[in-house]
């Protein structure tokens, strides 16, 4: 792919959007091509974690302007839920997802790394949902997730206002889990995902699923919910392997069974 780079690191997968002339701003052939990794994605059965990062100074610097401007609402409409569609996609991975936010994460850019599990940062990182200075409104799902994650009134204000903030607020309000140094970014991006992928890989997908699906229930529904997925891990091999090597005092060896 000439826009997308993927490489495995062991359990981990690491893809890296580079289009650094655009400061790797989505146009339809970077979309194509999220678009085609997460194909694989979704049937690949050794991934237990995605990074998604930028290359150079960037992560997203939003979607591509120029192929935007001459658009008309069916195009417009389109557009929107081309990219809704994949970012629903990331969302819905299995494994745990995380964004490290190296540079630019503005508009689909912002709405990309929100799609993801977790979202770290370097210090250089800086966020926003610029669109409404353009004429639009975020059209990535940014209205949707945006609120969920930082709060309806503090969403408000940074959508209405088309405010850039760095790393450091986007910590405060809760957008990002950590900041580091630009030069440990990845290293701890890496760190992070050792220590999801390191525990059984099925619990590790219900708890995601337990979360994310229990989010949009009343909260008696999700505890229901949760009952039940919990009662599945019974039928694991890896509670038994789990649970043995606790009382054995050994490190467990899961083998996503």
């Amino acid at each position: 792919m000439s826009y997308v780079k993927f490489e495995k690191q062991g359990e981990i997968g690491i893809a890296t959007i580079d289009r650094q002339e655009a400061l790797n701003a989505l146009n339809a052939e970077v979309i194509e091509e999220l678009e085609a990794l997460v194909d694989e994605l979704e049937k690949d059965t050794e991934i237990r974690c995605l990074i998604l990062t930028g290359a150079g100074r960037s992560f997203v610097a939003g979607a591509d302007i120029k192929s935007q401007q001459p658009l008309d609402v069916d195009g417009g409409r389109r557009w929107g839920q081309r990219g809704s569609k994949l970012f629903r996609r990331i969302e819905k991975l299995e494994f745990p997802t995380i964004a490290a936010v190296n540079g630019f994460a503005l508009g689909g850019g912002c709405e990309i790394a929100m799609s993801c599990d977790i979202i770290l940062a370097s210090e250089k990182a800086k966020f926003g949902q610029p669109e409404v200075g353009l004429g639009i409104t975020p059209g990535f799902s940014g209205t949707q997730r945006l609120p969920r994650r930082v709060g309806i009134a503090k969403a408000k204000e940074l959508i209405f206002s088309g405010k850039m903030i760095k790393a450091d607020e986007a910590k405060a309000i809760g957008l990002v889990n950590e900041v580091y140094a630009p030069e440990e970014l990845m290293d701890k991006a890496i760190e992070m995902a050792k220590s999801f992928t390191k525990n059984a890989p099925i619990a590790v997908k219900y708890a995601k699923a337990l979360i994310d699906r229990g989010m949009q229930m009343d909260i008696d529904d999700g505890i229901m919910l949760e009952q039940e997925m919990f009662a599945m891990c019974f039928a694991t091999a890896d509670q038994k392997e789990g649970m043995g090597a606790f009382i054995e005092k050994r490190p467990a060896e899961f083998q996503n069974k």
